[in-house]
């Protein structure tokens, strides 16, 4: 009887919590079909208003040389950065030698950088007019246009020293968690180390490989401001000249192409990454590094450290020393003749001058907030919901990721550019709050798929106890569930944040004139030959996303707590 009862509880509380997760979800839906779904429609269906007639421009004009570019620009930076970081990643991984405990540090300087600020420091430190080609030309007499990087040569190195960090970080953990028997099992029978590589370690890294090329795809496909100083005609320099000069159907059949472009790699990458199957059966022993022995080897490993840590800290360096540079006063000098504090008292001291910072702090912190909220009740009733809607939910929030930010900021305006009830009457265009709207929709995906990892690890028999102790399924959620996720929603959140704190890409198709980001600003100053002013911004940019980072680190690694007794 007793059995019976307890049975009969669990039904009743399955059956409400399940109940729970289908009203739940009719909400989220329709806030994801509203701010997601329909602008790429109200985008696909602009294309089309003159009979589709835009789409010739793939087949014949420059929206297809520059469709191609954008193609094999991304392959090229796929390739590049898979290479950096994972021959970075296999390095500090399996190696000790002097230096390694900088070089682990200095490999992440490149998640500190805003993609505007981190493009101009490339520009500025390699390109034709930049730091290294003009001391090169003062020592060799070769012309600093024969060293420089320049062009489609200038993007790729962005690329690839902005976005090895993909490889790097997914390789680590995929080598770091490997079973070193495997490996030894495959030397004791006989491989060679490069054939165990290639038969062993290799496959085993299929998932971090894959999810290393996604991530550097989907940025490269939606990078805009390394092609934009390098004047590289991609497909996103079409996107904003299009928009720029009106033309608004060119622009979002271009967008919607795109999207495609970007949508169709994801899926073939997860088709790809499904078929071969990389799970160990094996015991599971640990990797240990291996220290390298004999003096000129370690004295090659710390030259070679050395090396590749003022490489990856060049460009934020080069940040810091031109935020001190007097605006007008660097022309054809190798460094900046003159510096001062100045930039740093006007930013603080005049209230327009800080009205950038405070237009990208507060909105993207309101997009934060909308990305938590909408970015946890998902993932809940994701990982709850017991049937096929859910797949719906993760692809439908989720599929901001796979579009680029000119992509997006296209897709809103031409669904919220006239009143409807979906933005309260409102004309979202020209006004201050498309910029949260657009940071919501850009890096939800984040809090999501955060939140999503934390509550995969909560069993919902925990949950079910609370439940049968008499509490709601929203006071469940409220108090048990969300405690237990925090650490991977903090997280998720502070991702948020600093990506919208130095998004430019999108802010650059839809701010209002009034309100202008700290990115957008940036480029006005840069623009306007206030070479100092524009990397003061950046240096305060770049400070503001290292502590966000930091204190991300924190929280998703606190210390334990030592035992004083």
């Amino acid at each position: 009887m007793t059995a019976l009862k307890g049975n009969r509880t669990r039904l009743q509380t399955s059956t409400s919590s399940d109940r729970f997760v289908y009203v739940l979800a009719i909400p989220l839906a329709f806030i994801l079909l509203v701010y997601i779904v329909v602008p790429m429609i109200a985008t696909l269906l602009t294309s089309f208003q003159s009979g589709g007639d835009v789409y010739r421009d793939f087949t014949s004009g420059t929206s297809k040389s520059a469709l191609i570019l954008s193609v094999l620009i991304s392959l090229g930076s796929v390739v590049t950065s898979g290479i950096v970081g994972t021959c970075l990643a296999v390095l500090l991984t399996r190696f000790r030698f002097p230096g390694r405990g900088i070089l682990k540090i200095v490999a992440l300087v490149p998640l500190g950088l805003p993609p505007l600020i981190g493009a101009l420091s490339f520009y500025y430190l390699y390109g034709s007019s930049g730091i290294l080609p003009r001391a090169i030309a003062s020592l060799t007499g070769l012309p600093a246009q024969a060293v420089a990087f320049d062009g489609i040569a200038g993007v790729m190195l962005v690329h690839t020293l902005t976005m090895y960090p993909y490889f790097y970080l997914s390789v680590s953990a995929g080598l770091a968690g490997s079973d070193a028997s495997l490996e030894e099992a495959a030397m004791n029978l006989g491989s060679s180390r490069a054939r165990m590589w290639r038969t062993v370690v290799l496959p085993m890294l299929t998932p971090a490989l894959v999810s290393g090329a996604l991530l550097t795809f989907m940025v490269s496909m939606a990078s805009f401001t390394a092609p934009q100083f390098y004047n590289v005609n991609t497909l996103t320099m079409r996107i904003v000249a299009a928009k720029t000069s009106g033309n608004y159907e060119l622009a979002a059949a271009q967008s919607t192409v795109l999207s495609i472009v970007s949508i169709l790699f994801l899926l073939t990458m997860r088709w790809y990454q499904n078929q071969r199957s990389t799970r160990s059966l094996s015991k599971g022993t640990p990797q240990v590094a291996t220290p390298l022995t004999g003096a000129w080897a370690r004295v090659a490993a710390g030259l070679c450290s050395l090396l590749i840590v003022l490489t990856l800290a060049a460009p934020a360096a080069t940040i810091v020393l031109l935020a001190f540079t007097v605006d007008g006063t660097w022309t054809t000098q190798i460094l900046p003749p003159q510096y001062t504090l100045q930039n740093f008292v006007d930013i603080a001291s005049n209230p327009r001058s800080l009205r950038p910072i405070l237009v990208s702090s507060q909105m993207s912190l309101l997009a934060m907030l909308a990305s938590i909220l909408i970015g946890v009740l998902t993932a809940w009733v994701v990982a709850r919901w017991r049937g096929r809607g859910a797949s719906v939910l993760d692809l439908m929030i989720m599929l901001p990721w796979a579009l680029p930010g000119t992509v997006v900021g296209i897709n809103i305006v031409t669904a919220f550019a006239s009143p409807t009830p979906f933005n309260l009457g409102q004309v979202l265009v020209g006004s201050l709050w498309i910029l949260p709207v657009a940071y919501f929709i850009r890096f939800v995906p984040l809090v999501f798929r955060n939140a999503a990892a934390s509550i995969a690890q909560i069993d919902p028999s925990v949950e079910e106890a609370a439940q049968n102790l008499g509490a709601t399924p929203w006071r469940t959620l409220r108090t048990v569930t969300l405690p237990l996720m925090a650490r991977g929603v903090i997280a998720g959140a502070l991702l948020a944040f600093i990506q919208g704190f130095g998004e430019y890409v999108a802010s650059v198709v839809i701010y209002p004139a009034r309100f202008t980001p700290l990115s957008v600003e940036i480029y006005n100053r840069q623009y306007a030959n206030e070479l100092g002013s524009a990397f003061a911004y950046g240096a305060l940019q770049m400070a503001v996303i290292l502590i966000v980072l930091i204190i991300s680190e924190v929280v998703q690694n606190p210390r334990p707590h030592r035992d004083k007794r």
